[in-house]
């Protein structure tokens, strides 16, 4: 039978009957590959402590050799990091949930994505050890994966007249979803389609965190104020482009709502 072994970060756990899991993973030479867990509840010796949502696993998996179509078996799993701070924690479990589901729907099956998977690897480890205050660590996740991703958006100049941040005077400038590029005051007509405005020093030190060294990022401070406008710019400009509803973001939401008010 033909088995291989790889690094591997758990996005979803489904139950499938009254023993076993249908699992997918972000694996870091596979991409995203779907498993059966079978016995999985009942397996202490094979996956203790290993088979929960985010957890960081070396993993070995078996290829269906009669039926093609069916789905690889999970045979065994070794434990690097369960991440244990952030699931002690509301707020910390409900952004690496979002990551992860950002991150299932994204992803085709069985295409390597390594920049993808080193990111979120490197976004759980940090707000695992509160390296960064956990909002700061999701703008940098989720700007970093757009980026990746290929669907980075415009923020260093207007998109339109191609001037700097640096040289728009302005405080305030317009960010086109559709587009996905900012327009600065002298260009924007009738609004400018469907966006929201942003003030300009977010959006520089939301350029900054993108392209310096990430292993700088926990460098930069945001104000209270920032934060909020990258929240919102982000999370809504993503979903936009993906065209989807993220379950776990309209969570993480009321979660922020209960704490300001």
């Amino acid at each position: 039978m033909l088995d291989f072994k790889t690094d591997a970060i758990l996005l979803r756990r489904i139950e499938y009957g009254d023993h076993d899991f249908i699992i997918t993973f972000m694996t870091k030479d596979r991409g995203k590959i779907t498993v059966m867990a079978k016995n999985a509840k009942k397996s202490v010796k094979r996956f203790s402590g290993s088979l929960d949502l985010f957890s960081f696993n070396h993993i070995q998996c078996r290829v269906p050799q009669k039926n093609k179509d069916a789905l690889l078996t999970l045979v065994q799993t070794d434990l690097e990091n369960g991440f244990a701070n952030i699931r002690y924690d509301v707020y910390k479990t409900a952004y690496a949930s979002y990551w992860a589901e950002m991150v299932y729907l994204w992803l085709e099956e069985g295409k390597a994505q390594t920049n993808v998977y080193d990111l979120l690897l490197f976004s759980l480890d940090m707000l695992d050890r509160s390296d960064m205050p956990k909002e700061v660590v999701s703008l940098l996740f989720q700007i970093r994966f757009m980026s990746v991703s290929g669907f980075s958006p415009n923020i260093e100049r207007c998109g339109i007249c191609q001037n700097h941040l640096d040289n728009i005077p302005a405080k305030m400038l317009r960010f086109d979803f559709r587009e996905g590029k900012i327009v600065c005051p002298g260009c924007c007509v009738n609004g400018s389609g469907y966006g929201l405005d942003v003030s300009k020093g977010t959006l520089k030190q939301l350029f900054w965190m993108n392209n310096t060294d990430v292993g700088k990022a926990d460098r930069i401070r945001f104000s209270s104020v920032a934060v909020r406008e990258g929240q919102i710019l982000l999370e809504s400009f993503i979903a936009f482009h993906m065209a989807r509803e993220f379950k776990t973001l309209t969570f993480l939401k009321r979660l922020r709502n209960e704490s300001w008010t």
